[in-house]
C-alpha cells in the first residue's frame, strides 16, 4: 500500500464485541419469546451469504433501490450537495454507495459496521479504487453510543442508509435509530434512506426464503457463530428457516424452528427448545410512504424529496434535520 493510500485510509476500532455479543445472546434466548438480534447475523461469513441474497431473482430490493438512485442521481446529488462528509452506517458490501461516491465527491466516506473483517477488506477496496477518497472506517455498532473521528466534526454531513435496515426496527425503536442518526448528521445534516413498501405477500415471502437457500443458511449461519464464538453445541441441522409476511404487522418476520426436542448449552446456561418452538432472528417492517414520512417527522425530520420505482415496489427518501 503507497503512502497516499495508507493517509487516505483509516480505521477506527470502537466495538468491543465479544462481550456485547456474548451478554446480548445470553438475554434474547433467556426471553419468554426467544430472539437475536439480527445486527449479528453480519459476521464474515454472513456478509457474504447476504450478498448472494441480493443477487437473488427473488430478492427485488436491492436491484430496486439501485435503479431508483441510478435513474435519479443527478437530483440526488444536487439535493445531497457535493463535498459532504458521507457516512453510512451498517455500510456492509458498500456496493450501493460506489453509484454515490464519483457523482457526489464527498470530503470523506465514512463506513461503519459490526463485522471488523469485511469492513476493513471493503474500505480498502474503496480506498484503492476511488484514489482521491479519504476513507475513515468505524468498526462500531451505529445504534450504541458512537464518537466520529474529531477531525470531520465540523463538515457537512449526510448518512447514507440504503437497504431498507430501518424496517429490521419496530417503529418505536426505528424511531429512536433516526434519531440517533439526527444526531449523527447534526443540526445542518441530513441522510438519504432506502425504505421497503407494502406489497402482495406473495412476492415478499418468496423474498425471504429464497429457492436457492441462501437466505436459510444466512439465518442458520447465526447459530453457527455462536457456537465458534461463545463455545454452544447448537446443531443448525435440527433448526429449520422459516419466514412468512405478518398482513396485521406489515412485517416479515425470519425464524429458526427446532425441529426436535432438544437443548442447548452456552456459557454454562443450558437452553431448551421443544420441538417447534422458534428463535425471532428479524423483522422486516414494510412502510407506506406515509406512514415512514410520519415516522421521519417523529424523529425530527424534515421530508425533502422521495423517489418510487415505477412499480411501487421500493422507495428512497432524503430527510433534512
Amino acid at each position: 500500500m503507497s503512502d497516499s493510500h495508507s493517509q487516505r485510509y483509516q480505521f477506527f476500532d470502537q466495538h468491543p464485541e465479544i462481550l456485547n455479543f456474548r451478554a446480548d445472546i445470553l438475554q434474547g434466548l433467556s426471553s419468554p419469546e426467544p430472539y437475536i438480534s439480527p445486527k449479528y447475523f453480519y459476521d464474515e461469513a454472513g456478509s457474504r451469504l447476504f450478498e448472494e441474497i441480493c443477487n437473488c431473482d427473488e430478492y427485488y430490493p436491492t436491484r430496486t433501490e439501485v435503479s431508483i438512485i441510478r435513474d435519479n442521481i443527478d437530483d440526488i446529488v444536487e439535493i445531497l450537495g457535493k463535498d459532504c462528509l458521507l457516512i453510512e452506517p451498517g455500510s456492509g458490501d458498500s456496493y450501493k454507495v460506489r453509484l454515490l461516491l464519483d457523482a457526489l465527491r464527498p470530503v470523506a466516506y465514512l463506513p461503519i459496521d459490526i463485522s471488523k473483517r469485511y469492513l476493513q477488506d471493503e474500505a480498502k477496496k474503496l480506498a484503492a479504487e476511488f484514489t482521491w477518497l479519504n476513507v475513515h472506517a468505524i468498526c462500531a455498532d451505529f445504534t450504541g453510543k458512537l464518537e466520529l473521528p474529531y477531525h470531520v466534526e465540523t463538515t457537512n454531513k449526510v448518512a447514507f442508509f440504503p437497504g431498507s435496515t430501518i424496517g429490521n426496527f419496530v417503529p418505536e425503536q426505528a424511531v429512536k435509530v433516526l434519531e440517533e442518526i439526527k444526531v449523527m448528521v447534526g443540526e445542518a445534516g441530513g441522510v438519504l434512506i432506502g425504505v421497503d413498501l407494502q406489497k402482495d405477500a406473495e412476492i415478499l415471502n418468496a423474498a425471504y426464503d429464497d429457492k436457492s437457500g441462501y437466505t436459510a443458511a444466512f439465518n442458520k449461519n447465526l447459530l453457527v457463530r455462536i457456537n465458534r464464538e461463545l463455545g454452544a453445541d447448537f446443531k443448525p441441522d435440527q433448526f429449520r428457516h422459516h419466514a412468512f409476511y405478518n398482513q396485521a404487522e406489515h412485517r416479515i418476520e425470519m425464524h429458526l424452528v427446532s425441529t426436535q426436542d432438544q437443548q442447548v448449552e452456552i456459557d454454562g446456561q443450558v437452553f431448551q427448545f421443544d420441538r417447534d418452538r422458534s428463535i425471532l432472528t428479524e423483522y422486516s417492517h414494510k412502510y407506506s410512504v406515509a406512514l415512514f414520512q410520519q415516522l421521519a417527522d417523529q424523529a425530527g425530520f424534515k421530508v425533502v424529496k422521495t423517489w418510487v420505482d415505477k412499480d411501487r415496489l421500493f422507495s428512497v427518501h432524503y430527510l433534512s434535520s
